[in-house]
């Protein structure tokens, strides 16, 4: 979703993320695969589309792109209460705010608890998966909707009208992650937002996103109200490694060539190493979570 001439947002100083990216695939690492894919399919509604050995991924009905690719490490430690540094949750983006009234009705039909909070530009809802990884699952307000006070986007962490939404998904039924769903963004845990902002801002690419929120720092590319959330709420903690369950990767898609070379030599030239697979650009972030810039799959691709 692109706004133009967004009046709250703050361009890097060098490289400039196209406002055409979207978000691919996420990758995370599981203790259990079986256990997972049973809770990505009957509660988040995704279906299995490959399953190898210890990996599997899978996507909404109707798209043969995936959203989570999953990774069994067994054993893998879950997440403690405190969280890690790295994955705060990764959000799923529903095409439709009756699509989240009915993903609301699901949950309730098969007694799973969730966190509702309105943010003035999107509802959402909070989940856990089995190993207490974050999700977000949530629909957009319409741009025109926003409201910004001076340079700043106006987002909050308001109650959600529970009663409202399942009024707006009248009397159809879930019947699963609906065509057009798709990764709407990442939130990570990150020890400092200096150390965050060197790299997300200036090296990669993104905006800022000027919204008052302590702790915090939004990110995006095209107005979006935010692609990448950044927080210090777990700055102490330890960074999700080896043998936890985690974030390995996560993904941004562009539509062109020049793009990913771009933001290769504008991480490299700010000291990240940059590993190229492909046509791809890799590189790790301060507290080892890997980005992907690649190039975006086109319907059916």
């Amino acid at each position: 979703m692109t706004v133009p001439s967004a009046a709250f947002t703050i361009a890097p100083p060098g490289f400039r993320l196209p406002p055409e990216l979207g978000l691919g695939r996420v990758r995370l690492e599981v203790g259990d695969l079986s256990r997972s894919i049973a809770y990505y399919e009957k509660v988040l509604g995704l279906e299995t589309r490959e399953r190898t050995g210890g990996s599997a991924t899978l996507g909404a009905a109707g798209d043969p792109a995936p959203l989570v690719e999953l990774r069994e490490r067994p054993g893998a430690r879950p997440v403690p209460r405190r969280g890690r540094l790295g994955l705060y949750h990764f959000a799923i983006l529903l095409p439709t705010r009756p699509a989240l009234g009915r993903f609301i009705a699901h949950l309730e039909a098969i007694g799973v608890r969730a966190g509702m909070s309105d943010h003035l530009v999107s509802e959402a809802v909070y989940l856990t998966d089995p190993d207490g990884l974050g999700i977000e699952v949530y629909a957009d307000r319409p741009p025109s909707t926003w409201r910004v006070y001076g340079n700043d986007l106006a987002m909050a962490v308001d109650p959600l009208n529970v009663a409202d939404l399942l009024q707006a998904a009248g009397e159809e039924p879930w019947s699963g992650a609906p065509a057009g769903t798709r990764m709407g963004h990442m939130h990570l845990h990150v020890g400092s937002l200096d150390q965050a902002e060197a790299f997300y801002h200036r090296a990669l690419g993104f905006e800022k996103v000027t919204v008052r929120l302590p702790g915090a720092l939004f990110l995006s590319a095209g107005g979006y109200h935010h692609h990448l959330g950044l927080n210090t709420w777990a700055a102490g903690a330890p960074t999700a490694g080896e043998g936890d369950a985690r974030l390995l990767e996560w993904t941004i898609e562009v539509p062109g060539r020049a793009d990913i070379e771009g933001a290769a030599r504008s991480l490299a030239a700010a000291g990240y190493t940059v590993t190229r697979e492909g046509d791809d650009a890799v590189a790790a972030d301060p507290w080892g979570t890997a980005v992907r810039v690649a190039l975006r799959r086109e319907p059916g691709g």
